[in-house]
C-alpha cells in the first residue's frame, strides 16, 4: 500500500530559528519546495524531505530521528561537520569500534551520530 509513496523525516524542535541555523548552516540543507507554514520548515535532502516543526515535546526521543545514507563520504562529512562545531556522540555498541568519531563494523559498515540543538539524534551511515 505505501511501498511507492515517499516518507518524510519529521523532527520536533523547540526553537525554529536555532534549528534553522543548525539544519541550514551546519548540515547545509536548503529550504524545500512547497508552501512554508508558521512553525514549520521543510528541507530537501536528496530525493527525500526533512520536516522540522516547533513542538513542546522536542528532544524527548531517545532514538535516532533521521538517518542520511552517505556512502564513502562519511569521514569527510564528519570532518566538515566537526569543523562547523557539531559534536558527535560515541556509543558502546557490540561489534563496532570507534575510529575518531566514526563507528566501524563488519562489511565496512560505518556510522556516526550527532544531536541537533534540541537533542534529536541524527545518524550518518556509510561504508
Amino acid at each position: 500500500m505505501l511501498a511507492d509513496t515517499p516518507a518524510v523525516a519529521t523532527i520536533a524542535v523547540k526553537n525554529l530559528q536555532a534549528a534553522r541555523r543548525f539544519y541550514e548552516g551546519s548540515l547545509g540543507l536548503k529550504p524545500g519546495g512547497g508552501e512554508q507554514q508558521p512553525g514549520v520548515m521543510s528541507y530537501d535532502s536528496g530525493q527525500s524531505r526533512v520536516l522540522v516543526y516547533e513542538s513542546q515535546f522536542a528532544g524527548t526521543n531517545k532514538a535516532t530521528a533521521a538517518t542520511w545514507i552517505v556512502g564513502d563520504q562519511i569521514e569527510s562529512i564528519v570532518k566538515t561537520l566537526k569543523g562547523k562545531g557539531v559534536a558527535f556522540e560515541h556509543y558502546d555498541m557490540p561489534g563496532l569500534t570507534l575510529q575518531g568519531d566514526v563507528h566501524v563494523g563488519g562489511d565496512n559498515m560505518k556510522a556516526a551520530w550527532c544531536k541537533d540543538p534540541d537533542g534529536n539524534i541524527l545518524a550518518f551511515v556509510g561504508g
